[in-house]
């Protein structure tokens, strides 16, 4: 059954609002190759207008608005977000699936995953409070003083489409919480469920400005927003191609910048684990999401002495993963998001052939599904560290494997690479893990599993994956602008110059 798109224009100053230009971009059903609808093509013009619209959110009343509300106040919209998003669930979810291709089951558990991440930062808005005026101690009793945090103004908050109301939640959650106003772009090939937000922002009756949503093209409304003077702070989830674009812009104006970039995830597997448990994790942590999870652990790193066994239950359990229209109950593998993505990914397989690597599991279009953006399940063997495939990231569901002897080289061959995002161990030895996990050059390390977030914990990379934390109280923290206060408050002169003489 076809799901209706509905229609919507750009959301700036708490309302829609055609593009300047009247530009729109036709959404593509993965699944399906159809045009399903279009989306509003945000440009220059528009960012002005969104960009202007933020400011005034922050400084309207003479500053008693958004900026210097409460974190209580502003922690009642959060939480009256999350529960019209919960009232919306089912519908949010199968318009994620059309838009992105990802499992329904999948956009489901992302839907409670951004319930969650905005009642948290609900929760971190109203600590706020206590918090500000913290006193520090200082050597000197003539003078007090405290600490003031403040949001950092207007922020423009860019994300991809792989989880795309959920990368958009992680950034607008605890930018909102922090009082910052926020232009969020969300990405071309998937904007459908970030358009809702703000319908949704709409019926909690958000401060106008507040929260804009610029749908649009990287050239036109990315690189407008980054290079934008009254834009105070960048958050960019993406390639490590464009995040130096974005640093570039933002080096003009000496503005900070939080990036959350590509991976090339290791999952470094030793002799003494339950191997289908270990294989299980290794599967999810690369096919799930369809393999466009920039945190995805790619490369697998088997011990030698199980690695035949290993590889002959990873192909078994890759062949019971049902692939098929995502909306279809079972279904845990989807289409890639387009034609360009599912072309990158088919070329990235046949590189690897052509290197000289053996295609052990899949690479190709499943026979069963004639149209779609549909890759197997791929496992790739006898890797070299100079291939294409070892060194790059794919985004899509492929995974190469590399055995090793020792402990040492495990490691070695680990952080063999320029990402630096998450990476997994797994072995029964609590020690060897602990070991390991220290060792291993990434912002996210996971142990005997793969993939699991929580909005709890602080997310972002090392290396080219980045840097900056999301999630957590740091994810908070990357929004505000800590302030001393100190006062001198003694009756005494403070005695430093000569005073004149009567």
């Amino acid at each position: 059954m076809a799901i209706p798109i509905p229609s919507r224009q750009l959301f700036i100053n708490g309302d829609w609002a055609e593009p300047l230009l009247k530009k729109r971009i036709p959404i593509i059903n993965p699944t399906t190759e159809e045009i399903i609808g279009d989306i509003p093509a945000a440009t220059a013009e528009d960012v002005d207008v969104a960009v202007q619209a933020a400011r005034s959110a922050l400084t309207r009343n003479k500053g008693k608005d958004w900026a210097f509300a409460s974190g209580a106040v502003r922690a009642k919209y959060l939480r009256a977000i999350a529960a019209k998003i919960k009232e919306r669930k089912p519908v949010l979810a199968k318009l994620e699936t059309v838009d992105c291709g990802k499992p329904l089951s999948e956009s489901e558990a992302d839907m409670d995953d951004v319930i969650g991440c905005f009642e948290y930062y609900a929760d971190l808005a109203e600590g706020l409070d206590a918090k500000q005026k913290a006193p520090i101690s200082l050597p000197m009793k003539t003078f007090k003083s405290y600490v003031i945090r403040e949001p950092i103004g207007v922020v423009a908050l860019i994300v991809p489409w792989n989880y795309p109301l959920l990368m958009a939640t992680w950034k607008v959650a605890p930018a909102l919480a922090a009082g910052c106003a926020a232009i969020l772009k969300p990405s071309e090939l998937a904007s459908v469920t970030c358009l809702e937000l703000g319908e949704v922002c709409r019926e909690v009756d958000l401060p106008a400005g507040v929260l804009n949503i610029l749908p649009g093209l990287g050239p036109e409304a990315g690189a407008s927003l980054a290079s934008h003077p009254h834009v105070d702070k960048i958050s960019f989830t993406g390639s490590t191609v464009t995040a130096v674009k974005i640093m570039t812009a933002a080096a003009q104006r000496v503005k900070p910048v939080t990036l959350e970039l590509g991976g090339k995830g290791p999952i470094v597997v030793f002799e003494d684990v339950d191997i289908d448990k270990a294989v299980e994790w290794t599967i999810f942590g690369c096919f799930y999401t369809n393999g466009q999870i920039c945190s995805a652990t790619s490369r697998l790193i088997v011990h030698e002495s199980i690695a035949a066994e290993f590889l002959d239950r990873l192909v078994k359990w890759s062949e019971n993963i049902k692939i098929s229209d995502p909306l279809e109950e079972g279904c845990k593998l989807g289409p890639i998001v387009s034609r360009g993505q599912y072309e990158k990914v088919m070329n990235f397989i046949s590189n690897a052939k052509g290197e000289g690597a053996t295609i052990l599991y899949g690479g190709n279009r499943p026979k069963h599904l004639k149209k779609g953006f549909f890759v197997e399940p791929t496992i790739i063997t006898d890797v070299t560290t100079s291939m294409q495939i070892w060194r790059e990231e794919v985004f899509g569901p492929v995974l190469c494997v590399k055995t090793f002897t020792t402990e040492e080289e495990a490691i070695e061959l680990a952080n063999d690479t320029h990402y630096g995002l998450g990476g997994a161990v797994v072995s029964k030895d609590r020690e060897r893990c602990d070991r390991v996990s220290k060792l291993l050059q990434n912002g996210a390390v996971w142990v005997n599993c793969s993939q699991p977030c929580f909005c709890q914990a602080p997310f972002g990379g090392t290396k080219w994956s980045g840097f900056g934390r999301e999630l957590g109280e740091w994810g908070l923290e990357s929004y505000l602008s800590v302030k001393q206060v100190t006062e001198y408050v003694s009756d005494e002169q403070w005695g430093w110059y000569q005073p004149p003489k009567q």
